[in-house]
C-alpha cells in the first residue's frame, strides 16, 4: 500500500479548523500543540531522519535544566518546553496521603515551575522563565514529573499548563501576560499530573480530573478570564481534550472514566456522551474524517471507534460505536492515527496493533516489536514511516503499509518518556537530561 499523505492544501484547510499550526513557504508544518497539527501524531509534508545515534545524524543536543516529561512544541525556530527545577535546601520528605499511594515520589524540595524556549537551528536556550515557585503537594508517580503537561502555542503566545501549579501565557519573548491559580489537584494513587491544554478561536481549554470536584474549563486567551467552567462527574484522568469537525462544527471532546463527552467549545453544552472505557483514562483520543478513537487498559481493556454524523445525547450502545475492541488497548501511550490506519501499544508494552481505521480489523495484528521495552512516548510519524521510543532510549522505526517492515533500531543514551515531535526533515526528542534535534544531510 502506498502511505498517505496528505496535500499541502489539505493540511492548511485542517489547520485553519483548529486554529492551531500553519504551513511555511518550505512546506514544512509546524508541531504547536501535545500530538502534533493534526492532534493525531502524523506530521504532513515531513521526510524525518530513518537511523541515528549518538555519533550519527544528532544535529545538535541540549541539557535541559530540571526535570519534565512534556514533549516540545514548535513553531518557526522556537522549540517550548516546560520543567520542574527543585531548589534550596533539602526538606523533610512529605508524601502523598492519597488512598492506595504506591510507587510515588515524596516531594524534598522547593521547585521552580519553568516555561523555556530553544533555538530550533542552534539549539541554543532562548530564554527560561520561571513562572511560578512552590513546594509541590504531591510528588507524583516515580517515573513521572511536575512538569508533563505540553505548552499549546498559536505563534503569537504560549500557553502552560502545570495544574496545581497554575495556567500562564507568555509572549514569544519569554514574559508572563496572566496566569491564573486554580487550586491543588488531588490525584488518584498520588500519581501526579499530567493533562496538556489545547486551544480554539480565542479560547485555551484545561481538563480538571481529579479526585476531587472534577471540571472542563474555558478561558479567554488574551485575558485568562472565565469564559465557562463545567462540572464533571469523574475521577483522575491523564487524557488532554481534543478538538473534533461534526456536522460542519467544532466540538471539544474529554475521555474520562465514566463518559466520554463532547461539548459545544463556547458554552461548554454537551452535545454527546458515550460510557465504555476504563478508570485511569491516560492515553489522549484521535479523531478525523468523522471519526473518533479513545482506547484505556487498567483494571479492563477497552477501545472505543464513534462515528460522529450526528451524535447527540447518550450515544452508549448506539450506531455511533462503529466497533470495540478488548484486546492489545493502550493505557499510557496515546493512538497514532495515520491516513486509514489506527496504531496503538499494548498497555505500554512493545506489542504494536495496526488496525484499520473505519473497521477495526487489524492489518495485519499485533506486531511485536524485539529489542525495546516500556514505552511511555507516544508513537508518531511522517514520511511513510511510524516512530516508537521507549523510555531506555531505543526507537524502532517502521513503514507505513499493510505489511510493516523495521526500518531500523536506534538509540540515544538517554531515558526518554516525552513524546516526540517531527517538522520537515527535523525529529526532536526529548530526554531526561538532553534535548536532541535529529537531522540527516539528504
Amino acid at each position: 500500500m502506498r502511505p498517505l499523505q496528505l496535500s499541502c492544501l489539505t493540511a492548511v484547510l485542517i489547520a485553519l479548523a483548529f486554529n492551531v499550526g500553519h504551513v511555511r513557504a518550505d512546506g514544512d508544518q509546524d508541531w504547536p500543540q501535545w500530538r502534533g497539527p493534526l492532534g493525531t501524531g502524523f506530521a504532513p509534508n515531513s521526510d524525518p531522519p530513518v537511523e541515528w545515534s549518538e555519533t550519527k545524524n544528532i544535529r545538535w543536543k541540549v541539557a535541559l535544566p530540571g526535570k519534565g516529561h512534556s514533549s516540545p512544541v514548535i513553531w518557526g525556530q522556537h522549540i517550548f518546553l516546560t520543567t520542574a527545577v527543585p531548589e534550596g535546601d533539602a526538606l523533610p520528605p512529605r508524601k502523598s496521603t492519597a488512598p492506595g499511594t504506591h510507587d510515588g515520589v515524596p516531594v524534598t524540595h522547593k521547585h521552580r515551575f519553568v516555561v523555556l524556549a530553544v533555538d530550533r537551528s542552534t539549539g541554543k536556550i532562548l530564554w527560561q522563565t520561571t513562572v511560578h515557585q512552590k513546594v509541590p503537594h504531591e510528588g507524583g508517580h516515580y517515573t513521572g514529573s511536575l512538569a508533563s503537561n505540553s505548552v499549546v502555542t498559536d505563534g503569537q503566545h504560549v500557553y502552560a499548563f502545570f495544574g496545581s501549579h497554575g495556567l500562564y501565557c507568555l509572549d514569544l519573548n519569554g514574559e508572563v501576560k496572566w496566569q491564573r491559580q486554580l487550586g491543588e489537584m488531588l490525584t488518584k494513587h498520588g500519581h501526579g499530573e499530567s493533562a496538556s491544554p489545547v486551544l480554539h478561536g480565542d479560547h485555551v481549554y484545561i481538563n480538571w480530573d481529579q479526585d476531587g470536584p472534577c471540571f472542563v474549563a474555558a478561558f479567554d486567551k488574551r485575558t485568562g478570564k472565565t469564559v465557562w467552567k463545567v462540572d464533571r462527574d469523574e475521577e483522575t484522568s491523564w487524557s488532554s481534550p481534543i478538538l473534533v469537525e461534526q456536522d460542519g462544527r467544532t466540538l471539544l471532546v474529554v475521555a474520562g472514566t465514566k463518559r466520554i463527552r463532547a461539548y459545544e467549545p463556547t458554552t461548554g453544552k454537551v452535545i454527546w456522551e458515550c460510557g465504555g472505557l476504563s478508570s485511569n483514562i491516560v492515553a489522549t483520543p484521535v479523531a478525523a474524517d468523522g471519526m473518533f478513537y479513545a482506547g484505556s487498559s487498567y483494571e479492563k481493556r477497552a477501545f472505543l471507534a464513534i462515528r460522529l454524523d450526528q451524535a447527540q445525547g447518550d450515544i452508549t450502545d448506539t450506531r455511533h460505536v462503529a466497533w470495540t475492541r478488548s484486546r492489545g488497548t493502550p493505557y499510557v501511550p496515546s493512538p497514532l492515527l495515520y491516513g486509514d490506519s489506527l496504531y496503538f501499544l499494548t498497555h505500554y508494552q512493545g506489542i504494536l496493533s495496526r488496525v484499520d481505521a473505519q473497521t477495526g480489523e487489524d492489518r495485519p495484528g499485533p506486531i511485536r516489536l524485539g529489542g525495546i521495552g516500556n514505552i511511555y512516548a507516544s508513537p508518531v510519524a511522517g514520511g511513510g514511516r511510524v516512530y516508537v521510543t521507549d523510555l531506555d532510549g531505543s526507537t524502532i522505526v517502521i513503514s507505513h503499509e499493510d505489511t510493516p517492515k523495521v526500518l531500523a533500531r536506534n538509540h540515544l543514551d538517554d531515558v526518554f518518556s516525552a513524546s516526540a515531535a517531527i517538522v520537515g526533515r527535523e525529529l526532536f526528542l526529548r530526554g531526561k537530561s538532553q534535548l536532541y534535534c535529529i537531522a540527516d544531510e539528504r
